[in-house]
Parts: structure tokens; C-alpha cells; sequence
């Protein structure tokens, strides 16, 4: 294993040890346990958010995960995602997370929805079980990202009905997460529509 490549799994091996607020179902705080803990079989609730960030053309910022994560590496998933430690507010956890992965900062954000979702990753053995928190922000494609590809592989731009068609198609490249998140932004964005949706709180 190169020096990079050693240097790049012991700082995802340090964020394991770092604290979750674990929830009920309600999503009220009930206790603390590490990364690590909460994401071990049968896996624990715990507080988690996810990003999106959408451009004035209405297409959202997707990222694939890096290789040397330890739950669903390399699949692709929304802006950014992470945990606040207990008692930290989501936009401050949210905003340094938006920072460390893609590098995009002074973000305003909003909550538009919670998905609370369980998913086994077949090849780790880890799982998540997580009371997500959906943000959004506001972000110029054009802006420049400094990607840390501790975390993100690649980055791509997709339209809404893109990313619909692609997670129909082709689930498997996807996070499992991914698809209630989406559908929780489309609420948000047109809560008029009548269309069948997905499950999950």
C-alpha cells in the first residue's frame, strides 16, 4: 500500500471513532455511541443529514463516494452526508462537512425534509440506520470545488428527472439512501404533485 494510499484509510479509520447522537424514532436524543458502534450489525439509530446542492438550473451536485470509505464506497450518492456530534446544530455540522468533502463554502442551508432509512452494505458487512436530516443550499456550477478524494472520488451535475431515471435503471451504483433523500427534495420542491412516492419517516 502506497504512503497516500495508508495515510488516506487511517483518517477514515479515525473518523470511526468519533460520536453519534443516537435517536429514537421520534428523533429525539436517547444517548451517544462512536461511528463505529452505531454502524456495526444490527446497527444503532443515530442522527445523520444530507446535503444537496442545487444550481440555478435546477440540477443538483451528486458525489461518488471514495474507495476507502467503510459503508458503500464508490457508490453514488447526493452533495454530502455526515453525522452531527450530540448537541452540535445540523448547519454547523453540515456546513464544515460541505467544506471537508467538496470544498464549498458560506452555504446557506434549509431543511426540507427527514428520511429515516435502514441499509445493509452487502460488502462491508456495515450498516447504516440513520434519522436523516435533508438539506439544501444554493450553489453556482461554475464554483470552484477543491474535492478531497479522501472522501469523493468524482462529482457530476444531473438534472432531477436524470437522476430519476437513473436510480430506476440502475440502482446498484447508487447509495441507498440516495433515493428517499431525492424524494424528500421533490416534496419540497413541488409538494403539489400527486405522484407516487417513496417510504421511510
Amino acid at each position: 500500500m502506497s504512503e497516500l494510499r495508508r495515510e488516506e484509510v487511517g483518517r477514515t479509520r479515525s473518523r470511526e471513532t468519533h460520536l453519534v447522537e443516537l435517536v429514537d424514532q421520534d428523533g429525539v436524543a436517547v444517548g451517544e455511541v462512536t461511528v463505529d458502534e452505531a454502524h456495526r450489525a444490527p446497527g444503532l439509530l443515530h442522527r445523520a443529514f444530507s446535503v444537496f446542492l442545487r444550481d440555478a438550473a435546477g440540477r443538483v451536485l451528486l458525489q461518488q463516494r471514495a474507495a476507502t470509505k467503510t459503508r458503500f464506497p464508490l457508490r453514488w450518492a447526493n452533495t454530502c452526508c455526515g453525522h452531527p456530534t450530540p448537541g452540535e446544530s445540523l448547519d454547523v455540522a453540515a456546513k464544515r462537512r460541505l467544506v471537508e468533502e467538496v470544498g464549498a463554502e458560506g452555504v446557506d442551508l434549509i431543511e426540507v425534509g427527514v428520511y429515516s432509512y435502514y441499509a445493509e452494505d452487502p460488502d462491508t458487512g456495515r450498516v447504516e440506520y440513520e434519522y436523516d436530516h435533508v438539506l439544501l443550499g444554493r450553489l453556482d456550477a461554475d464554483a470552484r470545488l477543491l474535492i478531497d478524494p479522501e472522501e469523493v472520488a468524482e462529482v457530476r451535475w444531473v438534472s432531477l428527472d436524470e437522476l430519476r431515471l437513473a436510480l430506476e435503471r440502475e440502482p446498484r451504483r447508487y447509495a441507498p439512501w440516495l433515493p428517499g433523500v431525492t424524494d424528500r427534495l421533490r416534496q419540497h420542491l413541488h409538494p403539489d404533485d400527486k405522484a407516487e412516492r417513496s417510504g421511510g419517516r
